[in-house]
């Protein structure tokens, strides 16, 4: 499944719609940045692991209590949902000018006031955040660092990438997989990733 497929099934089908009115967007709209966005998170967060990040994504899944961001639009959309997600973007992207220059590009290709998309980015992050963590719980995260016998991080990579590994990281690996997706975004994740 893709992140663009988890948005999609966020509070039954509703969570993009919920979204967009919590924070006063078209829905037709929202759909479209959706669309954009979503491929390219998930291409960020595999360019991330593939650079030797892999403790780092782990880490920002860490926490099963984002998950409410995934389940509740109004938490994905409040202050503090959006500042995790900005912080879950500074991690892919490598910081929050990265960030900013994604959304503006996205604004820039969807023809969407750019303040609009520097509010739905980082509320859309959160609800991906929090979708993740849905499908690699702690429990998975423990299991995936446990199984990991003597290969160190380097083991942990392969598993996500398709490799060996266990259930949990597979899943992941599923996620993040990005390739083929048709996101207009992905020709230029690689100027926003440091």
């Amino acid at each position: 499944m893709s992140i663009l497929r988890l948005l999609q099934q966020a509070q039954g089908g509703q969570g993009i719609d919920q979204l967009a009115e919590q924070l006063g967007i078209d829905r037709d709209q929202a759909n479209q940045l959706t669309g954009m966005l979503a491929p390219a998170i998930g291409s960020a967060a595999n360019r991330r692991v593939q650079s030797g990040g892999m403790a780092d994504l782990l880490g920002a899944l860490r926490g099963e209590a984002q998950a409410r961001n995934f389940d509740d639009a109004t938490l994905a959309a409040s202050e503090e949902g959006r500042e995790q997600g900005r912080d879950f973007l500074s991690a892919l992207l490598g910081g929050r000018d990265q960030a900013d220059e994604l959304a503006s590009e996205a604004a820039t290709r969807a023809g969407v006031d750019s303040g609009t998309v520097q509010q739905f980015l980082p509320a859309l992050a959160a609800m991906v955040q929090g979708g993740l963590q849905r499908q690699v719980p702690d429990s998975s995260i423990d299991a995936m660092e446990t199984e990991d016998q003597g290969g160190g991080l380097m083991g942990l990579v392969g598993g996500l990438l398709g490799g060996g590994g266990g259930g949990g990281a597979n899943a992941l690996s599923r996620m993040l997989d990005a390739d083929g997706d048709g996101s207009a975004l992905d020709d230029i994740l690689g100027r926003f990733i440091r």
